[in-house]
């Protein structure tokens, strides 16, 4: 077994299939969770992988009309076929509650397998479907995080960030994932770095503290007579 392997597994749900990140350590430590190997997976698996991805999108059409037929209020985001085609599962955004029991028994009676039907949260479907980000960089949901935090935005408060819902909301319309997991380091660098209003010397003149960039370190200092620039922090001495 080698990391980057494709190998089939023992579910929660039966069968599945997962590909090795690790390999486990010698000790029962941290082997919580894991999924029981059944075997790597062969070219037959490979080609059933494919025909289930590719009845799925024909799936998500038949559905799609469906819930078009009967007027319901919710947003079909993914299909899936389980491994073993055992059930179909899908994935869907709504406001509220939906009543999709007549739905359920259209697309049993026409796929002939166990039917799922799961509501998810935006955040979720962002994290399905994928995306990049204004920072231009894969979203952050997809690419590493393994779970959903609460994010206010105070968070956005301590870094600065203008609160224009716009310009701190991602592709899935919540307040940026980073202004959690980064406020942390905001949150230390508030405490090295001079309050505003803070009177200081710099090679420049004198003058207050009235802005700071924690990336940069720097802050910007505004002189009596209304001159602002910036400086390093490491350069500022306070006023006796």
């Amino acid at each position: 077994m080698l990391p980057g392997e494709y190998w089939v597994v023992e579910g929660e749900r039966g069968m599945d299939f997962g590909q090795v990140v690790k390999r486990p350590g010698h000790t029962s430590s941290g082997r919580e969770g894991l999924k029981k190997l059944i075997r790597k997976l062969s070219p037959d698996d490979l080609r059933q992988i494919e025909q289930n991805e590719a009845d799925a999108r024909e799936t998500f059409r038949v559905c799609q009309e469906k819930i078009q037929e009967k007027a319901l209020e919710m947003k079909l985001v993914r299909v899936e076929y389980s491994f073993d085609r055992s059930r179909l599962l899908f994935y869907f955004t709504a406001d509220g509650r939906i009543d999709f029991r007549e739905l359920v028994k259209e697309l049993a009676g026409i796929f002939k397998t166990r039917i799922e039907l799961r509501q998810i949260g935006v955040r979720d479907e962002a994290r399905m479907m994928g995306g990049i980000g204004p920072c231009g960089r894969e979203l952050c949901c997809r690419s590493f995080l393994s779970e959903f935090e609460p994010i206010n935005i105070r968070m956005a408060k301590t870094q600065r960030l203008p609160l224009d819902p716009d310009k701190i909301s991602g592709v899935c319309g919540r307040l940026f994932c980073c202004l959690r997991y980064e406020e942390g380091f905001y949150r230390s660098c508030r405490k090295v770095f001079p309050k505003e209003g803070t009177v200081v010397k710099t090679r420049q003149g004198e003058g207050k503290i009235v802005d700071f960039n924690c990336i940069r370190g720097t802050v910007t200092v505004e002189t009596d007579d209304g001159r602002k620039f910036s400086v390093p922090r490491e350069e500022l001495s306070d006023t006796e």
